[in-house]
This record gives C-alpha cells, sequence and structure tokens, in this order.
C-alpha cells in the first residue's frame, strides 16, 4: 500500500491502507502503465487530490491503468473519462474500474487518439504522457477544458519544464504549481488569470 498526498492510497487487491479515513484505489495494472510506483503517476495523484473539485468532470488523456480515473471518482469527481491508444490499456482501465465500483453511467474509457474526436468539455484533463507529446497536445487540451478548467500533465523530465511552461503560456495557461520528484515534474495549470 502506497499513500498519496494527505489521504489517497493506492493497494493491490486484498490490502488495506494503515489510515481509517483513507480514500483507496485497489488496482490490478495488468499490462497497463500506472501502478503509482513510478513518479509522474504518483505527482499526477498528488496534485489531483489537491486541484480535484467535487463534481468536476476529468477527461484522462492516455490511461493506462485507469488509475487517475478511479482516483478523481474515489476523490469526488462527477465523471471520469479516459482515452489511450492502446486497447489493451482500455480494457485494463475498465477492469480497473469495476474493481472499485466506479458506477458504469459516470466513467467511461475508449481507444482513441489524444484528445481527437473529443466533443465534451471537462473541468480537469490529466495527462500522464511525455513531454514532447505534451507539446503538441496543449492547443487541442484548449478545446476540451471548461473555462475554469485545470490541466495536470507530467511525463516531464525537470530540464523540458521551462519549455513546456513556454508553450503554454503563449497559448494562455497559467501556471498554478509545480512539483517533482526525482528528476520528474507535474504540472497544474489553468487557461483563467491567477487570482490575487
Amino acid at each position: 500500500a502506497m499513500c498519496f498526498g494527505r489521504r489517497l492510497w493506492v493497494c493491490p487487491v486484498g490490502e488495506d491502507p494503515p489510515q481509517p479515513d483513507a480514500v483507496v484505489v485497489q488496482l490490478d495494472p495488468g499490462l497497463a502503465f500506472g501502478t503509482g510506483t513510478h513518479p509522474t503517476t504518483s505527482l499526477c495523484m498528488q496534485l489531483l487530490e489537491k486541484h480535484l473539485r467535487p463534481r468536476d468532470r476529468l477527461l484522462d488523456v492516455g490511461t493506462g491503468s485507469g488509475i487517475l480515473m478511479v482516483a478523481a471518482s474515489l476523490l469526488g469527481a462527477a465523471e471520469v473519462h479516459g482515452i489511450d491508444n492502446d486497447p489493451v490499456a482500455v480494457t485494463v482501465a475498465q477492469q480497473n474500474l469495476v474493481l472499485n465500483a466506479i458506477p458504469a453511467d459516470n466513467s467511461r474509457a475508449w481507444t482513441g487518439d489524444l484528445v481527437g474526436g473529443v466533443t465534451a468539455c471537462y473541468d480537469v484533463v490529466v495527462a500522464n504522457i511525455l513531454a514532447p507529446v505534451i507539446l503538441g497536445l496543449l492547443p487541442d487540451v484548449r478545446g476540451v477544458m471548461a473555462r475554469d478548467g485545470r490541466f495536470i500533465c507530467s511525463g516531464i523530465l525537470m530540464s523540458q519544464q521551462d519549455e513546456v511552461v513556454a508553450k503554454a503560456r503563449t497559448l494562455g495557461f497559467h501556471l498554478i504549481e509545480a512539483v517533482n520528484r526525482e528528476e520528474w515534474v507535474a504540472l497544474a495549470m489553468t487557461l483563467d488569470p491567477p487570482r490575487d
């Protein structure tokens, strides 16, 4: 069992966390990426716990095992959707949603290419992929974010942070938080101007 943030835990199936008020993600990653052990996944979960609001709609781009979808739902998201270009990952994500008793009418995972074909708007978009992919994704993320939405991204090396932030700024994003672990960084950004 591993703790992320204040009360978010990821536990192997059948294992309980030692914290009584824990929000517990049960996980069977199968062949998909995203077990919580990689710094990028844990950083995304840390930012999700802090920046997700109750009743938010979330889109997970490159969902892998579905760990971030499950965590968001358990933290109070109204709907969680995930997209991945690997059909195996989509199957694993769907299985982990079922494993965690996430209602089917509040969750969906499908095979697709980044946000191509996505027409809905989301309060939170999360992408734990790689910096070059995020750089290409940034213009399209704007089109699927709600007006006061938040974009959480990782898979970014610390040496790549300035490039990602600079590109994001040219598109109207504002950095609200950056967290790092080992050589990795995760960013939380919004399209709204920062509040004083």
